[in-house]
């Protein structure tokens, strides 16, 4: 004879409790925020390396390549910001604080690579094609997390910058890339990070512009 058991109500409210705890448990440590912020910060750092190595093979086989492109673009002035769609992005004065150097900000939606897009640099004029097809976004895309781009025509130089956003990734994080890229923002390994906040005085910068200084 067989003998059929089912559950209790106790016993099935006891399981739906250990359940709820193992969730909300799973919540706390997991953290979906952060890993979301994690991932997207992952993109930048990808994106940044492909666009600095786009550019350093411009640079490397074209012979005196335009950094700013031509006609009213120009390294010296101005910072060039992507953006989704015209209008989306109202960047603050000086590429959001990025920069020490007092500059213009030109904000484009364009992502193609032949000095037409965001960045002004004509990258289709290298030998064999450009090393990527499309310049990349910023994957949130809003007035604190943007692409940003800096030049100098006369040395050929140039700087990438990206908001980090994760606790890992940004300044004071335990994988800390806005305090340990070798740039000016911040000023030195001994500067605050902005805990709560985040500052635009921390940023990832990228390139091949001595002290990352641009």
């Amino acid at each position: 004879m067989i003998n059929k058991k089912g559950f209790t109500l106790l016993e099935l409210v006891i399981v739906i409790g250990i359940l709820a705890v193992l969730g909300a448990v799973s919540v706390l440590v997991l953290n979906p925020a952060q890993l979301f912020a994690q991932a997207r910060d992952t993109t930048r750092i990808e994106d940044m390396s492909v666009l600095r190595n786009a550019l350093a093979l411009m640079v490397s086989t074209i012979n005196a390549p335009e950094m700013d492109g031509s006609g009213a673009l120009a390294c010296a002035t101005m910072c060039f910001v992507q953006e989704s769609a015209p209008g989306s992005v109202a960047i603050a004065e000086n590429c959001g604080g990025r920069h020490a150097v007092a500059r213009l900000i030109t904000e484009d939606n364009d992502r193609t690579v032949d000095g037409t897009g965001w960045i002004p640099a004509n990258m289709t004029l290298v030998p064999g094609g450009p090393a990527l097809s499309v310049l990349p976004i910023d994957p949130t895309n809003s007035a604190t997390y943007f692409y940003s781009y800096v030049c100098d025509n006369s040395e050929k130089t140039y700087e990438l910058n990206a908001k980090m956003e994760s606790s890992r990734y940004r300044c004071g994080g335990s994988d800390d890339k806005e305090r340990t890229d070798g740039g000016n923002k911040p000023a030195t390994a001994a500067t605050a990070c902005n805990a709560t906040q985040p500052s635009q005085d921390e940023v990832y910068e990228l390139g091949t512009d001595s002290g990352l200084n641009l």
